[in-house]
């Protein structure tokens, strides 16, 4: 995983301790935040989306898009295993859910809808994530 993430909490009095109640919602209760709605929608600083729960490097600015679909939008991410996916059959759909790979937090989904190279649009909550602009 990335080497700058930060401690992992154990409890989830810990998780409230150190995330904001939309973020604990997002990442913890796998929640959703409305569309077109968070802060990192559009982006014009050049540099790195991390983990708000721990600070693992996700997505970089060079790999987000414009996908008219609410939601900040990635080809692919930093570093393999920075992320894990999953089956995610809530809402009587079946989605592949997109976990932090090392706080298993809830970011959002992917599909297989987005441009080349990848294919992949990583459709995630800007509260799921912190912004890290280059120096």
């Amino acid at each position: 995983m990335d080497e700058s993430s930060e401690a992992v909490p154990g409890s989830d009095e810990e998780w409230r301790e150190i995330l904001t109640e939309e973020e604990y919602h997002i990442l913890r209760e796998r929640g959703t935040e409305p569309k077109f709605s968070g802060e990192y929608l559009e982006v014009d600083d050049d540099g790195v989306f991390r983990c708000a729960g721990c600070g693992t490097a996700l997505f970089d600015t060079d790999r987000q898009f414009e996908s008219g679909h609410g939601w900040p939008s990635f080809t692919e991410v930093v570093e393999d295993g920075n992320v894990e996916t999953e089956l995610d059959t809530r809402h009587g759909m079946e989605r592949t859910e997109v976990l932090c790979g090392e706080c298993g937090g809830h970011l959002g989904h992917v599909f297989d809808d987005g441009p080349e190279p990848t294919g992949k649009r990583y459709c995630i909550n800007s509260a799921a994530l912190d912004f890290d602009p280059e120096d």
